[in-house]
């Protein structure tokens, strides 16, 4: 490898190398993508073999066996909990380099098929996507890339899992854009499209023509549709804001349980009898968007309990919009009792129900308007991704490939603009990016932001000051302290390391050489609190910074559980923001 690396060096440059490695991630990525879904598949399979579907009589049972097998590959082969893909992927970009651990590659392979295939309610996506970030990531440590390089061919991998799986090449380098960060320039923009190319292709190599979304596009958008679109624009927004706030509602009631093995046996029951009732909650449900697609709501509904009303259409659209309310429910439960997955394609589920219940409302409401279901099911999978994920572009260019054309260009602007408008202003953060956000290690498109994340409190901590004691006298303190220093400024700390005041030289200057108070004027009489402080565990580098910009101060003290652990100087402060500042932005 030795022997490469100086090959490399010499003969390809960074910039054609960046490509090769687009290329392989792409790949890899692609046959990461396929060889998931195929496990997935040959589950289903297997189960569906066994299992007499159409009578209800054992399928609603499998999700927790498979979230048991799950549970105990945790147990015994990971030992420590798989984490979600996106966020995991968003933290090691911003506090860690981009390093992901080489078990990431693999683990996923095997837990979600478990989950997805025994019919846990999630997706393969974000899986797909983690695997492929290590993949990508461990690469680049072997070829010794650098972290802007690295931080790319990471992205290269989340756009070849989309693009394998969706064959959508486009959207999945917008994608990519969207969540992880990147600057739109040409340095980022072809890497992506060669990644992106190179899946696809595996895809179609591995897979053949087969697409996910199997449909004839035939219904045009008509200008008299309009407001029905901004209606539904309306709906998907406020949609948005349930899916989210009942994520985090659900994973906070999973919590007051004690153990693993209680999570999994609650919710592994929960969602036993959500699928009773409502069938096409399980899996990941491609079947039941492409039912829809087609017309075929009966299908698409499956057997349920209350069959015998399927000829009344009201009934029809009750149903309808229980997938549209317990989707987010099933899938959250699913996450929260152990399964491993994505929210992607749940997302997608989700709001292909509704837009197809609002094509029925607006349908059967008895006031003679006829609207096409195909189209308000497609873009109702639109305005949920744009509202769920903030991610507009990603959700219009997706439906435009996936319907073969730009023909719902407009009624897909006007419902994704409305819904991502209505989430984004309610709540200022996603699935993917709560925890990470409220941190402040999140990076975003802000790159004065990005900046001060990739930024590390410990790289700017100064600990060569000289700390003295609240009991010490002037003397002690000019003899002990001030004639031992190079710097000003002097911390006071007790007996327990916990900072009590500081000192600067130039409160003692006037009175140093005044040896008749040496012994009767003591440190707790002269010190001052500092006019702020940085909490070394809670306070993130934009805090830091801000900090500075209120207090005015050169110096603020940086505290640990009120224990005194050094000082962080603004020059120091800005030479490294002005540091990270031309990494980040070297192409």
């Amino acid at each position: 490898m030795k022997r490469f690396l100086i090959w490399r060096y010499k003969h390809i440059s960074e910039k054609n190398f960046t490509f090769i490695l687009s290329a392989l991630v792409g790949l890899l990525a692609g046959l990461a993508s396929v060889t998931m879904k195929n496990i997935t598949f040959y589950i289903e399979a297997l189960l569906d073999k066994g299992i007499v579907f159409s009578n209800n009589q054992l399928y609603f049972i499998l999700p927790i066996i498979g979230l048991l097998l799950v549970y105990l590959f945790v147990k015994y082969v990971a030992k420590k909990p798989i984490e979600h893909a996106i966020p995991s992927i968003l933290f090691s970009l911003s506090r860690k380099g981009g390093f992901l651990k080489r078990t990431k590659i693999y683990y996923p392979l095997i837990a979600a098929p478990l989950t997805v295939g025994f019919g846990g309610s999630v997706g393969l996506l974000g899986p797909a996507i983690a695997s492929g970030a290590a993949i990508s990531s461990n690469l680049g440590k072997l070829f010794h890339i650098n972290r802007k390089t690295r931080t790319l061919l990471i992205s290269c991998a989340a756009a070849g899992a989309i693009s394998s799986i969706f064959k959508s090449p486009i959207a999945a380098i917008i994608f990519a854009i969207e969540v992880f960060s990147l600057d739109l320039t040409f340095a980022s923009l072809l890497p992506l499209l060669i990644a992106s190319v190179s899946s696809v292709i595996t895809s179609y190599f591995f897979l053949g023509d087969d697409l996910l979304f199997n449909f004839n596009f035939s219904d045009k958008f008509e200008i008299k549709d309009t407001l029905f679109y901004v209606l539904l624009g309306i709906g998907t927004g406020f949609a948005s804001i349930y899916f989210t706030r009942m994520y985090f509602s659900i994973l906070e009631f999973f919590k007051r349980f004690k153990t693993n093995f209680q999570k999994l046996l609650v919710g592994g029951l929960a969602i036993g009898i959500m699928l009773y009732f409502i069938p096409p909650l399980y899996g990941e449900g491609f079947g039941f968007i492409n039912d829809l697609l087609a017309g075929n709501h009966l299908k698409a509904l499956g057997t349920t309990p209350f069959d015998a009303f399927n000829d009344n259409i009201w009934v029809i659209i009750s149903l309808l919009f229980g997938i549209t309310i317990f989707k987010a429910v099933a899938m959250t439960t699913t996450f929260a009792a152990g399964g491993v997955g994505g929210i992607f394609i749940p997302t997608m589920v989700m709001g292909s129900a509704l837009g197809n219940v609002v094509a029925k409302v607006i349908n059967n409401i008895g006031l003679d308007f006829q609207v096409s279901e195909t189209n308000f099911t497609l873009i109702g999978m639109a305005g949920l991704i744009a509202g769920v994920l903030h991610a507009p572009l990603t959700a219009i260019f997706l439906i435009a490939e996936i319907t073969g054309g730009y023909e719902l260009f407009i009624p897909l602007m006007i419902a994704v603009g409305i819904s991502f408008s209505i989430k984004k202003s309610t709540v200022d953060y996603t699935i993917y990016t709560r925890e990470l956000a409220k941190k402040g290690q999140l990076l975003t498109h802000n790159k004065d932001e990005s900046v001060l994340t990739l930024m590390s409190l410990d790289s700017v901590i100064e600990t060569n000051f000289v700390a003295i004691r609240p009991t010490m006298t002037l003397g002690e303190m000019l003899h002990q302290g001030v004639a031992k220093s190079t710097r000003n400024l002097f911390p006071v700390v007790d007996e327990s390391e916990r900072l009590v005041g500081i000192i600067l030289l130039d409160d003692v200057r006037n009175i140093m050489f005044d040896q008749s108070l040496h012994d009767t004027t003591f440190v707790n009489a002269l010190m001052h609190n500092p006019p702020d402080s940085i909490d070394y565990k809670k306070d993130s580098m934009q805090i830091v910074m801000q900090k500075f910009q209120d207090s005015s101060a050169w110096n603020l003290p940086v505290i640990e559980e009120g224990k005194y652990l050094g000082f962080v100087s603004k020059s120091k402060l800005l030479t490294a923001y002005r540091r990270q500042l031309i990494n980040f932005t070297r192409h």
